[in-house]
């Protein structure tokens, strides 16, 4: 039987190039679908590189009939929560239409399986901070809102179809290849593991801390930092998973515990060797006191196990690929 090809969408990106780098070293055959709106050439190293976009009926048509493309591994989106609230019709275009579009595509061309790259906002202002699968989801920006949307479309496509999807709800990711071949290289990054590790190199004047009376245990707030090695695995380990007959699911990424904004901070300065310019600033509207995944249901269905829970190695993997970036920019 002839391999199938999978097709990465947004593989040029931060979290979809890692995804691509494992699938390459596992021997997969890989097609990128990226616009290089927020992508770089560079973190594509390994299968082909389409320039293009995910909307683009016609394009994403002839990539899955010329490559024979039996699973999709979406990540094509815009992630800026700030400009998602300043400019929400470019979020439902982009991560809730194109996504449609790419759905429809899917299923007349017989994909068997997608992987859904979603996000921990679909739950918005949790009670408890800590979110099962199946807590309410109530988000409250139009990005956590339209990647909400779209996993109500995989579910309800799924249910009349053949196609199986898993859904990975991100939290917090961070950190680098460990290599350092590829990183993060996002500009006016919003990730607070990469704004630090910018003003440690220079690239920023200060870091600001939003909130500093929570009810957390030193007063700024706490959030779940995955890995993106150990996120990337989780994609890989849910294609397994759907290959092997795996019912349709929706599944928290995180580590189950986390860490606060000045923990990460004082990460930063033990990994830099020097204290980091911080200022405290007001609290930002909708942020939450806590963030942290439940769990087990990833490691329980996809076998799921986390290489690198550990907040120094993620700081360091970070702060080595903001030196690099720093000598020599991410083309």
């Amino acid at each position: 039987m002839t391999q199938k090809t999978i097709l990465v969408t947004g593989g040029a990106g931060y979290i979809g190039s890692h995804v691509v780098r494992q699938l390459g070293a596992a021997g997969e055959k890989v097609v990128v679908l990226d616009n290089l709106g927020t992508g770089f050439r560079s973190a594509v190293l390994h299968g082909e590189l389409v320039v293009g976009e995910t909307g683009d009926r016609a394009l994403v048509r002839r990539i899955l009939d010329e490559h024979g493309i039996d699973t999709i591994l979406h990540f094509a989106a815009h992630t800026i929560v700030p400009e998602s609230v300043e400019d929400p019709l470019k979020y439902y275009d982009n991560n809730t239409c194109s996504s449609r579009n790419l759905l429809e595509c899917a299923l007349a061309a017989g994909v068997r399986h997608f992987v859904f790259s979603s996000t921990a906002a679909v739950y918005g202002i949790h009670p408890t901070g800590l979110c099962r699968e199946d807590a309410p989801t109530a988000p409250i920006n139009p990005y956590g809102t339209s990647k909400l949307m779209t996993e109500w479309m995989l579910r309800d496509a799924a249910a009349v179809n053949d196609m199986t999807y898993v859904a990975l709800r991100y939290f917090n990711v961070a950190g680098s290849d460990p290599e350092c071949r590829i990183g993060q290289s996002t500009k006016k990054a919003t990730l607070l593991t990469k704004v630090a590790c910018e003003a440690a190199v220079g690239k920023r004047d200060k870091v600001f801390v939003f909130g500093t009376n929570y009810d957390t245990p030193d007063g700024t707030g706490v959030r779940d930092y995955i890995h993106v090695e150990d996120l990337a695995r989780a994609h890989l380990d849910a294609l397994t998973y759907l290959r092997n007959g795996g019912t349709s699911d929706v599944m928290n990424c995180g580590y189950g515990h986390g860490f606060s904004v000045r923990e990460v901070l004082s990460a930063v300065e033990r990994a830099n060797g020097a204290p980091l310019n911080i200022e405290e600033a007001p609290r930002r509207a909708g942020d939450p006191a806590m963030l942290i995944a439940v769990c087990e249901r990833v490691k329980e269905k996809l076998g799921w196990q986390p290489q690198y829970d550990d907040l120094d190695a993620i700081v360091t993997s970070s702060l080595n690929w903001e030196r690099r970036l720093a000598s020599k920019p991410a083309e």
